[in-house]
């Protein structure tokens, strides 16, 4: 199995998510850029977190013209594994592979902290090694993380069980408090009908070793490299 990393110009988290992949995970993996199509083979995709293009106009809105994308669209109908991170999710709404738009925070601050999320989907290729209702302590960085979708998409990601993850309490309660950014329903991540692409604010590449402060994020990694394992 092989990993690809985009690089964006303004990408900042390329080279964690490659480090995690490659040390952590002990999986090949390779940099995909920006201007390429060729996604060189590879069985999964990772979009990464940072600022894009600067985040000029919106974020991820001149990402999402990038060739490199053209052809993540293109993988991913096909089935392969994509996971956004951050500014990839972002990338990922943009580009029309998951519904819903990310926001201005509810404070108009940047917030940098580790949070907890309760994992409500554990049937994807990106949870499998999660139970459903496990929170994970996993650190954010953005700006804009407050996701946000109209009542008729919201309405079917609960009834396709699209919502994999939810800011919580450590106690795994959804509280006021627990909401860093305000998102909706207090949407941390979700995937697509097909399970095969998912968008997280949070960012696991952060909480993969017991040197970075935690290790639960790896669980997503972990679980990738399971769902491509038994293909």
């Amino acid at each position: 199995m092989k990993f690809g990393v985009i690089i964006f110009p303004g990408s900042n988290c390329d080279h964690d998510a490659f480090w995690t992949i490659q040390n952590v995970a002990r999986q090949p993996v390779t940099f995909l850029w920006h201007e390429s199509h060729d996604l060189e083979n590879c069985d999964a995709v990772i979009v990464p977190g940072g600022f894009a293009f600067g985040d000029y106009l919106r974020t991820g809105a001149i990402a999402k013209f990038s060739p490199v994308m053209e052809s993540v669209r293109k993988f991913a109908d096909g089935g392969g594994l994509v996971l956004g991170i951050c500014n990839g999710f972002q990338i990922l709404c943009e580009s029309g592979l998951l519904p819903g738009a990310l926001m201005r925070n509810v404070r108009l601050k940047y917030v940098c902290k580790p949070v907890q999320v309760r994992v409500e989907n554990a049937e994807t290729p990106f949870t499998n090694a999660c139970h459903k209702g496990e929170v994970l302590t996993i650190p954010i960085g953005h700006m804009e993380g407050n996701y946000f979708c109209d009542q008729a998409t919201f309405a079917e990601l609960k009834r396709n069980q699209q919502i994999v993850f939810r800011y919580c309490s450590p106690a795994g309660e959804l509280t006021s408090q627990a909401n860093p950014n305000g998102s909706l329903d207090h949407i941390a991540g979700i995937c697509s009908p097909g399970r095969n692409v998912l968008g997280m604010m949070p960012h696991p590449e952060r909480s993969s070793e017991a040197e970075l402060g935690g290790v639960e994020g790896f669980k997503i990694f972990e679980s990738m490299v399971g769902a491509m394992a038994v293909k």
